[in-house]
Parts: C-alpha cells; structure tokens; sequence
C-alpha cells in the first residue's frame, strides 16, 4: 500500500498540511548569516504586513474624519438651536412689552385723563359764563320746497328688450 502523504485517517475538521517533498535550494550568503532563500521569503510577508498596515491606517483616519464631520455638524445644530431659543425669548419680551403698553394706552384713554393733559400740557381752559355768546335765528323755514315735479317711469322688461333689440336706448 502506497503511502501519499496521509499517515491515518484523521478526525477533526481542518485538513493536514502537507510536508514538502523537496526542500529548496538555499545558497549560503557570506554578507549576512541570513539565506537568500529566507529574504525571498521575508519580502512578500513584509510586503503583506505593510499593506494591511497601511489599510489600518487608513481606516482610522475615515473613522477619525467622519467622527469629525459629525461633530461639526452636531455643533451646528447646537448653534442654530441656541440662536432660535434665544429669538424666542426675545419675542416673548416682546409680546410680554407689547400687552403692557396696550393696558398704559387704555388706562390713558378716559376723558378725565385727556382733560388732564389739555390742561397742563396744551395750556387749555374749561370755558367761562364770559366766553360763551348766544345767537338767536328766526323759526322761519330756510328749506324751500322743490319747484317742479320729478317723475320717473319704469318700463317693463318686455319694452326694455324690444329696445335693445332694435337698438334704442
């Protein structure tokens, strides 16, 4: 029976790895201790950690700029909330301003307010029994009556078609 790597049967899950048949040449390097064999080997190993390095790198500066852009964008949305909070109170001021000078006006508005300021601002007097002058006017009757008649004539609407239609007016 013809052994083709395989020792016995196995049990787990993940398959053996298989031993190389031939061993590769290795050509001694006086400069270094190291074989070529190993540098060869070494190269595409750096070469892999140096890409899913620089593939880590790249991945923390999106996540760092995109937690950046989410930043700003929340202080924006701080700023505008703040702004508008602060316009609200600043109409609420307002109305508040507003409802006091409407009650000041129509606190102001009676007649003994007005006589009031009349007299101490504009310098104005009640009239006196001396100023007043009475005039006397005869009863007759100045309204004349009107001197002629003014009739006005309705015409029925039959009379109003005919007219239309043939054009007089």
């Amino acid at each position: 029976m013809t052994n083709y790597g395989y020792s016995r049967y196995q049990y787990e899950t993940s398959p053996r790895k298989l031993a190389p048949e031939n061993e590769p040449y290795v050509r001694p390097n006086t400069k270094n201790n190291k074989t070529t064999a190993h540098k060869t080997a070494e190269k595409p190993k750096q070469k892999l950690q140096l890409k899913t390095k620089i593939k880590a790198v790249v991945y923390i500066f999106l996540i760092f700029a995109s937690l950046l852009v989410i930043s700003y964008r929340n202080s924006q949305i701080n700023e505008s909330f703040n702004e508008n909070e602060g316009l609200k109170s600043n109409l609420a001021a307002i109305q508040k301003e507003n409802e006091q000078l409407k009650v000041n006006l129509e606190n102001s508005l009676n007649l003994s307010n007005i006589e009031k300021m009349a007299r101490e601002i504009l310098g104005m007097q009640k009239l006196d029994s001396s100023q007043k002058v009475y005039v006397s006017l005869d009863k007759k009757d100045y309204v004349e009556p009107a001197s002629e008649e003014v009739v006005i004539q309705e015409d029925s609407w039959l009379t109003k078609l005919l007219n239309t239609l043939l054009g007089k007016d």
